[in-house]
């Protein structure tokens, strides 16, 4: 491995354990003249810093441009730029031939974070990890929310002040919440803190009775209709659960969904 491509892997691996998602541009094609030969790798990441390089100047500006939508859309794709002959994105140079560009979208296992710590936290963190997701157990019970009840979780935070643990936690626009925690009140101020912030998903177990009035409550406090009503209540798909287990499998089956469909 040359010293070029071992600085792009280890920054692709960099991101990925930070819970970034990233573009990794290789050039896949080379018809005549051309800045980089195949095989060529670039990083590009969602703030539009780049590692590596595949020519630089306009031909690199539009790769980053074109990598940036892909991250965007979270769809992999290939792009050909036209260096003055052929068919392809002009690029406005006259060196002549083209360059095929896949632009491959990396992404971090999927964050969720698990308020809770009792029943059906549980199963959940079982078979969420099963399935992929790195979990991490949120919870003000040390008694409950420890190691050997949830030896698959990745991290397990307790913190007497539930929000402090949450913040410990560093939700992002691509984690997954549930809240299972069971205290209604502290539920409902967790719910207030994830909805400043930007998060993919959040669930919140009970019934729909319950989720009616915590919406109206916090609609009554100023937050936008349209954001309080992506909480997910009753949590997961409706399968007619009953036991802990069942509704984990609802919990994480609507996860799945989740993570699935586009955005």
């Amino acid at each position: 491995m040359n010293q070029h491509n071992s600085e792009i892997f280890q920054e692709i691996v960099k991101a990925l354990r930070e819970g970034e998602r990233v573009a990794l541009c290789i050039v896949i094609e080379k018809k005549g003249s051309g800045p980089r030969n195949i095989g060529a790798k670039m990083i590009v990441h969602r703030d539009g810093r780049t590692v590596g390089s595949i020519g630089g100047g306009k031909i690199e500006r539009i790769i980053v441009e074109e990598a940036l939508k892909a991250l965007n859309e979270n769809e992999s794709k290939t792009i050909t730029l036209s260096l003055g002959e052929g068919e392809g994105i002009e690029t406005g140079l006259i060196c002549g031939g083209s360059i095929k560009i896949f632009i491959d979208i990396l992404n971090p296992n999927p964050k969720l974070i698990v308020v809770g710590s009792g029943n059906v936290a549980k199963p959940l963190t079982e078979i969420a990890s099963m399935v992929g997701f790195e979990v991490t157990i949120v919870d003000d019970n040390a008694n409950t929310a420890t190691k050997d009840r949830f030896p698959t979780a990745n991290k397990i935070i307790v913190n007497e002040n539930l929000m402090k643990g949450l913040d410990e936690a560093n939700p992002n626009e691509e984690s997954f919440i549930t809240i299972v925690h069971g205290d209604v009140k502290k539920e409902y101020e967790v719910l207030k803190r994830v909805l400043r912030g930007k998060i993919r998903y959040i669930g919140l177990l009970g019934s729909r009775r319950k989720g009616a009035e915590l919406k109206k409550k916090l609609i009554e406090e100023g937050f936008k209709e349209e954001d309080v009503e992506k909480i997910r209540v009753p949590i997961g798909i409706d399968i007619n659960a009953e036991t802990p287990e069942e509704i984990a499998v609802s919990i994480v089956a609507e996860l799945i969904m989740n993570l699935r469909c586009k955005k």
